[in-house]
């Protein structure tokens, strides 16, 4: 079997869940997900309000209750080649992590003779992980004692509870207001953020928790003539440190590793038409990654952990359309754009960063079962429009011409495609 040194791989792996955590779901709930994520000014239900603009919630005239829980089906591929003396050594390793569930619930309090609207959401706006199983043919998976990292694992979940205001200036003009309380957690194998063990490799950690806040404000116009209009800030999210306690792979124990990472800020801005016949949405919204603690540094620690993952912010464009053709019968089709926020030369400090999706498609209906019931079911596919990929980087390779310490020859890539179903009822009272 080919081997190759430990000391020119000291920091290959990445987790996923960093890519995981800061990707941007397409949409909340089985409506919105449907339309491509549209809602800033376009509130078909009230997930899509609650999440991306919390003024549009003054549509909503009843109190509604509204489950949405998703089936999220992943297919990453790591690839990597490092240089050996027979030759270059490459390998690609299929994830096997299986299906993960995501739940959403929301509820709304609206009256038709008031102008205030009240609401509290609990999404699960971020939920991933991998699972790539250790190997003998490709050279990051490959047992710590051969220089590669073994099984590569991750879980990752981010649950975010709102609670909501609007008020409405006008008959046509609201405003609205949520503060954000978060909990994440996480866990990996091996744990990139912990200095590594020249003779005991790199440690796994349990799985840590941290609390966030945060909070959204918006603004939504309906125009008599059909046309909507929307705009919407939400702020980081800001969080305590994960405090991972580390094992060896020996059982050992390994020093513990604090590490902050809070979510993006994002700047939404939306548009809408509507007739008795057609639904009509488009939003762009601006995710700041590069401004956000724990993605904006790059590199290493002088301890050779990864300092940070020097991700772009990025651009998302989400589009969608509801027929209503048919009587209780609504479909609906949607498109999501988004940018990469992943460069080439940074790419390895990412590996595998899986949850990048550049083109994502949905379609979906409901079923009006009666006055106070709808049913909603929508299915999404999302690919990352091909590879993320760079050269695999090491400290000891760091030098003035070289200051990312590339590795001559060698290379690491990643995609994937995501499926999701989603099933949700809306209960009005």
């Amino acid at each position: 079997m080919k081997k190759y040194s430990l000391n020119l791989l000291l920091v290959l792996f990445a987790s996923a869940l960093f890519a995981q955590a800061g990707h941007i779901m397409q949409g909340i709930g089985t409506v919105n997900m449907s339309m491509g994520g549209a809602a800033t000014a376009m509130p078909l239900d009230i997930n899509g309000a609650l999440h991306w603009n919390p003024a549009a919630i003054s549509v909503f005239d009843q109190k509604i209750f509204s489950v949405n829980a998703g089936l999220f089906f992943s297919a990453p591929e790591l690839s990597s080649t490092v240089p050996t003396q027979e030759g270059p050594f490459s390998g690609v390793t299929k994830d096997d992590r299986g299906v993960s569930v995501m739940p959403n619930l929301a509820m709304v309090f609206g009256k038709a003779d008031s102008k205030h609207t009240f609401g509290v959401s609990a999404f699960g706006i971020s939920g991933f992980g991998v699972t790539f199983p250790e190997s003998m043919t490709n050279p990051i998976n490959m047992p710590q004692n051969l220089g590669g990292f073994g099984r590569i694992e991750s879980d990752y979940f981010l649950l975010q509870v709102g609670l909501t205001y609007a008020y409405e200036l006008s008959e046509n003009l609201s405003i609205g207001l949520a503060p954000t309380f978060n909990y994440a957690a996480l866990e990996m194998a091996p744990n990139p953020l912990a200095s590594p063990s020249m003779t005991l490799g790199y440690p796994v950690t349990n799985k840590a928790g941290a609390f966030g806040y945060g909070a959204q404000v918006g603004v939504f116009f309906q125009g008599d003539n059909g046309f909507k209009l929307g705009a919407s800030y939400k702020s980081p999210q800001f969080f305590t440190d994960f405090d991972f306690e580390n094992t060896y792979l020996d059982g050992s124990a390994a020093p513990n590793v604090k590490f902050n990472m809070d979510y993006p800020a994002m700047y939404s801005a939306g548009l809408g038409y509507s007739n008795d016949l057609i639904d009509l949405a488009v939003d762009y919204r601006y995710v700041d990654y590069a401004n956000t603690h724990g993605f904006k540094a790059s590199g290493w620690t002088p301890t050779a952990s990864v300092a940070g993952f020097g991700w772009e912010s990025i651009s998302i464009v989400s589009a969608g359309v509801q027929l209503k053709a048919i009587d209780r019968l609504p479909l609906r089709a949607g498109y999501t754009y988004s940018t990469n926020p992943i460069t080439e030369d940074l790419a390895f400090f990412s590996t595998p960063a899986t949850a990048v999706i550049k083109h994502a498609f949905q379609f979906g209906l409901g079923f009006e079962a009666s006055e106070k019931v709808t049913i909603n079911a929508t299915y999404h596919h999302g690919t990352s429009g091909g590879d993320t990929s760079g050269q695999l980087l090491s400290p000891l390779m760091i030098s003035e011409g070289n200051p990312l310490g590339k590795i001559p020859n060698s290379a690491v890539s990643y995609n994937m495609t995501t499926d999701m179903f989603i099933l949700g009822v809306n209960f009005a009272f």
